[in-house]
């Protein structure tokens, strides 16, 4: 993959289910129409990661993201547990996606009148009679499917959904643009600025999908080159595109009135533009279904990357022989992600991607300091600036973003990151790569010359 194939696969999980879904829920539930300063305080802590990760990019570009930069920087231990965190978030996140999708399908089908059986429309406690969000499930499983196929082929069916996707959002925002009513920003802040506050800790969900991209760093040519050029790109095209969006969005419908499952389309058929909202929910599906692409291609490297280092089963670390893609890891992660899809609502899947993103955005900005520190002499084709005031703008970024999550969302994380330690100390700590080398030194016996030790 090149500059904009990379660029392509960054925007694909940065403009994906925040633009078409979590704008709205954010702005229904949390911030009103505060959730434009949601998404600002959102991107500003996205940008001084990105940043970081920039460096890290042009430095090692290898598979693995932030698992590979931490293990790198800060050692095994530290390594293992982002690695185990991410393998959490990037399945959670294709799971957010899917629901999303899936809201936009039920919107089609609504409309042209098809009656489906409640008990497939949603997850449990999500709506009346729902028992499993099925159209969810199935598109994680789709896509499994797609990225078991191989890179140059997922690469560009990536490339061409992100394209049609940015030019639905360009097309909502021009038409929307002219049914703008101020009234519906008033009052700008009806949750106070601490819900546009604990609005951006959910927001954050929509603006870090260059990590996905990072992810997959031995699959792009001249990486040390392109890596951190895509990074910088794609978030600041996303980053106009979400303001753009939340202006848009919350000057055609009041935010109580927005409806959760497919926020645009509502709006715009709440102004008149009911025949233009489902081209949105077409476009919508196309382009939110490439935010999971990204993320199911990430979970997969970061897994392979952690089987190649013996931290899991060496099993995972092998490729298909004519495909070049890690199979054995892609549809394990599928079946995960249509679990989480099916049974979760969008807001829990969302939360518990959002806590463990963000630290592993902590543990890569103190990571650029460490490395700085100890290996000055690296090569780096993108050194981050102002170091070190924006890596540690990052980590109180997320730190207090962290702070903002529902209690539940924490519970959930430390049982996860519980049964990370318990894998990693019966297993990874004796099969990995750094054991060995270990107990190689430890079995060396020293040349012996003259009766000295060599």
């Amino acid at each position: 993959m090149g500059l904009w194939q990379l660029v392509a696969l960054s925007l694909g999980g940065l403009v994906g289910a925040g633009v078409f879904s979590l704008a709205g829920v954010v702005a229904h539930e949390d911030a009103g129409p505060g959730v434009m300063i949601s998404f600002l305080v959102a991107i500003i802590a996205s940008t001084a990661a990105a940043l970081c990760y920039a460096e890290f990019a042009g430095t090692i570009p290898k598979a693995g993201s932030a698992y590979t930069y931490s293990y790198a920087a800060l050692g095994e231990v530290v390594g293992w547990m982002i690695g185990w965190d991410l393998l959490l978030e990037y399945t959670a996140i294709v799971a957010v996606v899917a629901i999303a999708v899936s809201g936009y399908f039920s919107y089609i089908l609504e409309r042209i009148g098809v009656d489906l059986p409640s008990w497939m429309l949603g997850a449990p406690g999500t709506g009346p009679g729902h028992k499993v969000d099925l159209f969810a499930a199935a598109l994680c499983l789709l896509l499994a499917f797609v990225l078991s196929r191989g890179t140059k082929e997922s690469a560009r069916f990536e490339t061409v959904l992100v394209v049609v996707k940015l030019g639905i959002v360009a097309l909502v925002v021009v038409a929307g643009a002219f049914h703008i009513s101020a009234g519906n920003y008033t009052p700008f802040l009806p949750f106070g600025i601490g819900g546009a506050f604990t609005g951006a800790a959910t927001a954050f969900f929509a603006v870090y999908g260059y990590d996905a991209m990072s992810a997959a760093a031995e699959e792009s040519a001249e990486a040390k080159k392109v890596l951190p050029k895509a990074i910088v790109i794609s978030l600041a095209i996303a980053a106009v595109v979400y303001l753009l969006v939340c202006v848009v969005l919350l000057g055609m419908q009041d935010y109580r009135d927005i409806d959760m499952k497919s926020p645009f389309s509502s709006a715009l058929a709440a102004v008149g533009l009911g025949g233009l909202g489902i081209v949105v929910a077409v476009g919508a599906i196309i382009g939110i279904t490439t935010s999971a692409f990204a993320n199911m291609l990430a979970v997969s490297r970061v897994w392979f990357s952690m089987s190649r280092d013996g931290l899991l089963p060496r099993y995972f670390a092998k490729n298909h022989p004519k495909r070049h893609v890690p199979t054995r890891v892609i549809w394990p992660v599928g079946i995960g992600s249509a679990f989480i899809a099916g049974f979760l609502p969008i807001r829990e899947a969302a939360d518990l991607t959002n806590i463990g993103i963000l630290a592993a955005f902590s543990v890569v900005a103190i990571a650029v300091v460490v490395l700085r520190r100890t290996r000055p002499d690296l090569p780096r084709s993108f050194r981050t600036p102002l170091v070190p005031l924006v890596p540690a703008i990052g980590v109180v970024f997320s730190v207090w973003l962290i702070a903002n999550l529902d209690p539940v969302t924490w519970l959930r994380f430390a049982g996860w990151m519980a049964v990370g330690l318990v894998v990693y100390f019966v297993f990874g700590v004796r099969h990995s790569e750094e054991n060995k080398l270990r107990a190689g030194a430890r079995t060396t016996v020293p040349e012996q010359r003259d009766g000295n030790s060599a």
